[in-house]
């Protein structure tokens, strides 16, 4: 299945891109999600954490992805 995937702040920089679509099996969770993210994108292990949002909704690592879900990739962000 295909999924939509959105990079948002630094995540940006790392993967050269603001949007890109993936392939994915069928009941892969967000867990698997981020699994995959890191071997597609090596650069993205420079980020210590982020968040995974699935339909512009903030999601649990177990939560399974379905084909035309939307992804968001989150790092923290700092302000001043």
């Amino acid at each position: 299945m295909v999924i939509k995937t959105l990079f948002f702040g630094i995540a940006t920089d790392f993967v050269n891109t603001s949007e890109t679509t993936l392939r994915i099996e069928e009941r892969t969770t967000v867990a698997d999600f981020k699994i995959i993210l890191k071997n597609t994108y090596p650069s993205l292990a420079k980020i210590n954490s982020y968040a995974i949002a699935v339909n512009e909704i903030y999601a649990e690592d177990s939560l399974q992805l379905k084909s035309g879900d939307v992804l968001a990739v989150i790092p923290p962000v700092s302000g001043g």
